[in-house]
């Protein structure tokens, strides 16, 4: 398999255009998943707040990102309003369709909108957490079923 890239050229949710160059010497943790997803995408943005309160002031050497794969419904507003029921470390990415695309092929990460009837759709998708050292090398993943103090240990045996 092709090395994970780790790269993006994405917008913050106050329209400010960011790449991961932006994020330079912190390590990223990073989710990909949308705002409409019944169960996985909330249960493993609780367990990322989990995770920084354990790590204590570590926590602050490590920026968390959730990167919306579902951009026609993901817009700022309805991204800013999700995010307010998680840590507010965590950062919301999002794109356009391209950009949306481009991303998940850097980190290697499967979508697919399925139709469930009536024009409502659900999105299949990979659940990965990627972490990506200051340096903007990709270190490691991690299952996104991880409870939280999991990923905290995770974390604690690399972010110094």
């Amino acid at each position: 398999m092709p090395a994970i890239a780790g790269q993006f050229d994405l917008e913050t949710l106050d329209g400010r255009e960011v790449t991961d160059a932006d994020y330079r010497g912190k390590w990223l943790l990073i989710y990909f998943g949308y705002t409409y997803c019944p169960d996985v995408c909330p249960t493993v943005l609780n367990e990322i707040g989990t995770a920084l309160n354990e790590l204590g002031p570590t926590a602050a050497k490590v920026q968390p990102i959730f990167i919306t794969i579902d951009p026609a419904r993901d817009k700022a507003p309805v991204m800013k309003a999700y995010l307010k029921s998680f840590d507010p470390r965590i950062v919301g990415l999002r794109g356009d369709g391209d950009e949306t695309e481009a991303t998940a092929k850097a980190f290697h990460v499967y979508y697919q909108p399925r139709a469930l009837g009536n024009g409502q759709y659900t999105v299949d998708h990979s659940g990965f957490l990627y972490l990506i050292n200051p340096k903007g090398k990709f270190a490691t993943l991690l299952t996104a079923s991880l409870p939280g103090h999991e990923i905290a240990q995770e974390l604690r045996k690399r972010v110094k």
